[in-house]
């Protein structure tokens, strides 16, 4: 990743706000279904804090844009796009459907995708309280470890 250049900003085109690109935490192609016509494209990612945007080569200014504050799951999503190392990026609205060239490459963009939508999700609070807070009820215990802050909870699977 030594090519850091300076990137065009992605220009939204309803609010004409302009966002920085440059610098990313994490990018590379992947491989995304167009909304309209559900052919396949390939696309040049760029995750940058809560933003993930897409342009159409690494050099070119991001054509679109996913917010991920907006996101409620990244998960895997190889039976419903019918290839393989995909993916799903889940908004209210939408679903984007995405796939990477290799399995570990779609592991990374989970990962990072999940965590940037942990970061800027509202809902996210470390838990304050553990079992060791609830002093009657002993068998509940077992449930909390479902609530737990590991890197499987909540987005992940």
């Amino acid at each position: 990743m030594a090519h850091h250049m300076m990137r065009p900003p992605y220009v939204d085109p309803n609010t004409q706000i302009c966002y920085d690109s440059s610098n990313p935490e994490f990018e590379g192609w992947l491989t995304k279904q167009s909304m309209w016509l559900k052919d396949w494209r390939r696309r040049y990612f760029i995750l940058k804090g809560s933003k993930l945007f897409f342009a159409k080569t690494e050099y070119a200014a991001p054509h679109g844009m996913i917010d991920l504050s907006q996101c409620t799951t990244v998960k895997s999503a190889d039976l419903k796009s019918r290839k393989r190392n995909s993916f799903e990026v889940s908004t209210p609205e939408m679903t984007f459907l995405l796939y990477a060239d290799t399995e570990k490459e779609k592991d990374d963009w989970i990962g990072n995708v999940g965590r940037a939508i942990v970061r800027c999700s509202s809902t996210y609070q470390p838990r304050e309280y553990d079992s060791k807070n609830y002093g009657e009820g002993d068998e509940d215990d077992d449930d909390l470890s479902e609530y737990s802050n590991d890197s499987n909870n909540p987005y992940f699977n």
